[in-house]
Formats: structure tokens, C-alpha cells, sequence
């Protein structure tokens, strides 16, 4: 461990989730300068450096001045997504609009493939519902398979159904006419979400999204999440599409003002900063297909084909993921998520973010050293990167 760091065991003693970003540089001290993140999956093309600097000459007013009510700044991204206002529900992020839809919409069960982003079963399991939980095989690549999926909701008899599209951790995309068929063949439930947090990285299909179909349906609601599109997770945005009838009993319950005055300022500016919103889309994707590569040539790790902006990788038997966060903290300042704490998954499984090459290679170099884990408690293999490149797997789930 590096002098003056006080960061060893930070990933054993926090068990619920990873370690903020903040705590972790807190903890850096003098370090924290040199910190690279794979832990949150960000989008780092956007905002452009041309933006912030407009954030920085505003950042008074903006702090200073109370928001607009949610009413104008939803009429505002409606515009800029050309989609009816009162299909859209604005929200303190999209883990808000989960604990709204699950207080609101669920009264006795929701089904939930897993793994997946924790709150889709901790929040109903927390107001007592029963979660049908479908697992994912790591044998069949986490790969959702809808119509098994679909005969799962219905023998259980599940009244609520979840689907993550790209699913988190693992990045695996669904095709959008699947979408549709899995929205089609439940019309008969409360309510069917689908989560497109991430759906904004895809590049294997043009329009992936879903929206414009979901606010058609009765009992259809499409979730997204802006801080992961835009790689401001600090400001907390996010939003629902649905029909004006769903969309309004979840704006009833929200807050007048339930979003902030930088929120509001960002999405004032997406209108003039589209062409570089989807200039960083392209190069995130580039990131991630070379990214891959380069944690593929490592013939002990099993990287898995992503669609998002974050890759999950399989660690060999012997290396424990808390251990290697630890390790990588320490001695490469590299913050990284490890899955164990994920239903579903174990602690050899991590998720990178993606990142730009010159991070990657710090990495690569992190993980090169490997063998060096265990502080003498049991041998860990070494990872080598071996001389030939594996083309990354680049390909529809």
C-alpha cells in the first residue's frame, strides 16, 4: 500500500455498495488527484469542456436562484426529445421514479431478472412485495430470453414485470422488436417497466429505444436516466415515459420542485449541444470495442459483450474481486466495482466502466500485477497479457 493512504479493506467493509467516489478520495488524501474511475459507468465526452466552462461562469446564478417547477423544465426536455409533455415525468433520478413506481404501481409482485440494478429488487422487497426473481445464466451469457422470461411472470402469476434494456451489470441488449413482443404478450399485468438507462450507448441498432411505443400502451412505463447519459451522476436526473394517465399519477406524487437549478440549466442547454451529445455517444463506443480488446487478451479473464458503457468481466477462481478493488485502489489509484454484492452474481465478477485508452492502460498495467494479491495468505495466478489480440465479441444478445 502506498504511504498515507488509509483505503485497505474500504471494498471488504462496505457490503450494501461500492464506496462513493468522494469517501474514496477523501481517504486518498494527497492521492486523490491521480484517482481514474472504472467504478461509475460515465459518460466522459459529455458535458464538452466548452459546456462546463459555461456551468463555471453561471455556477452563482445557478446556485443562488430557485428552479423553475417541474412543469417548465419537463415542457423543455419534451421538446428537445419531441415527445408529448404529458407523457414525461422529470425526477431526483431514476432510483426516485423506482421507489414512486413501487409505492404507486406495485401492490403485490414484481418479476425481476437477475443480476440487475439492485434497486429493482431491494426497493419492493423492502416495502414487503414478493420479487420473482429469473435468473440469468452465466453459461448462456446472461442473455435474457424472453419468451422463458414471459412463461416465468406467468406461472408465478407475477402482477408487475421488469426488464433492463441494456441490463446492468452485464451490458447484454435485448433487440427492440423483442421489446415489443415482451410489452405485447403481458398487456394483461399491472404494469411492465422497462429501464433504459443505458439504452443511449447502443450502436448495434438505430432507435433502440422503446418510448414512443410505451406511451400507447396502458400499463407500459419506459425509465431513463440522464445523469448516465450525460456523465453528471452528481446532479441526480432522471425521467419516465408512459401514457398521460400513468404519467400523471406519478407527477401527483412528486415534489413541485424536485429537481435542482444545475439540472435545469443542462437541460436548457441540450437543445444547442446535440451534435455534441451524439459526437460522445460515438466515441464511447470506440472506447468500449477497444477497451474489450485489451482486457481480452488476458487469457484468464472471461470479458462478457456489452452494449452499455461498462463491460463485465469474470476474474479467475482463485482472485477475490474485493480484494483486487482493494489492491488496484492501493497501489494504482483505480476505483473499480466488483459484483459480489449484486443477487445473483459473486465477488468474481467486476464491472468497468468504460474509459478512455490512456486510463485503459493503466488497467491493463493494474491487472498485470495481479499476483502480488493475497498478502501471503494464498497463492494468486498471475495474469499476463499473452502476444496475440482477440477480436471482442460484437454482437446482439
Amino acid at each position: 500500500m502506498r504511504h498515507g493512504m488509509t483505503t485497505h479493506g474500504l471494498f471488504q467493509q462496505n457490503k450494501a455498495h461500492s464506496p462513493s467516489f468522494f469517501s474514496v478520495a477523501r481517504a486518498m488524501g494527497q492521492h486523490a488527484d491521480d484517482l481514474a474511475d472504472f467504478c461509475i459507468p460515465c459518460n466522459p465526452y459529455f458535458p464538452t469542456d466548452e459546456m462546463f466552462g459555461e456551468l463555471e461562469r453561471n455556477l452563482r446564478t445557478i446556485l443562488k436562484f430557485y428552479p423553475s417547477d417541474a412543469a417548465a423544465i419537463t415542457a423543455q426536455l419534451a421538446g428537445v426529445l419531441r415527445l408529448n409533455p404529458s407523457t414525461i415525468s422529470l425526477a431526483n433520478g431514476s432510483t426516485e421514479l423506482i421507489t414512486w413506481i413501487d409505492q404507486l404501481l406495485v401492490d403485490s409482485s414484481v418479476a425481476v431478472p437477475i443480476p440487475t440494478f439492485g434497486r429493482w429488487t431491494d426497493q419492493p422487497m423492502e416495502t414487503g412485495k414478493r420479487v420473482d426473481m429469473f435468473l440469468l445464466k452465466e453459461a448462456d451469457g446472461f442473455e435474457l430470453r424472453v419468451d422463458e422470461y414471459i412463461d416465468f411472470i406467468k406461472r408465478r402469476g407475477s402482477r408487475v414485470a421488469v426488464l433492463c434494456n441494456p441490463n446492468n451489470p452485464d451490458g447484454g441488449y435485448l433487440p427492440r422488436r423483442e421489446v415489443i413482443r415482451f410489452m405485447d404478450a403481458l398487456e394483461d399485468l399491472d404494469l411492465v417497466v422497462i429501464d433504459e438507462s443505458f439504452i443511449d450507448f447502443v450502436e448495434v441498432e438505430q432507435n433502440p429505444s422503446v418510448a414512443a411505443e410505451a406511451v400507447v400502451r396502458p400499463n407500459v412505463i419506459v425509465l431513463k436516466s440522464l445523469g448516465k447519459n450525460f456523465g453528471l451522476h452528481g446532479i441526480r436526473f432522471g425521467y419516465q415515459v408512459s401514457n398521460p394517465a400513468l404519467t400523471r399519477k406519478l407527477s401527483a406524487a412528486l415534489p413541485k420542485w424536485n429537481l435542482n437549478s444545475l439540472a435545469e440549466t443542462v437541460i436548457f442547454m441540450l437543445a444547442e449541444h446535440r451534435a455534441e451529445y451524439e459526437d460522445s455517444l460515438k466515441k464511447l463506443a470506440l472506447d468500449r470495442f477497444m477497451m474489450h480488446s485489451q482486457l481480452g487478451q488476458f487469457p484468464e479473464l472471461t470479458v462478457f459483450p456489452s452494449q452499455a458503457n461498462f463491460l463485465l468481466v469474470k476474474l479467475p477462481a482463485s482472485v477475490d474481486g474485493a480484494e483486487l478493488c482493494d489492491y488496484l485502489l492501493a497501489e494504482h489509484h483505480l476505483l473499480v466495482r466488483q459484483c459480489g454484492n449484486k443477487i445473483g452474481m459473486t465477488s468474481q465478477f467486476m464491472r468497468f466502466g468504460v474509459r478512455p485508452d490512456t486510463e485503459v492502460e493503466r488497467l491493463v498495467e493494474g491487472l498485470r500485477g495481479v499476483e502480488r494479491l493475497g498478502g501471503g495468505r494464498h497463492t494468486t495466478p498471475t495474469i499476463e497479457l499473452v502476444s496475440h489480440s482477440r477480436e471482442p465479441e460484437r454482437s446482439i444478445s
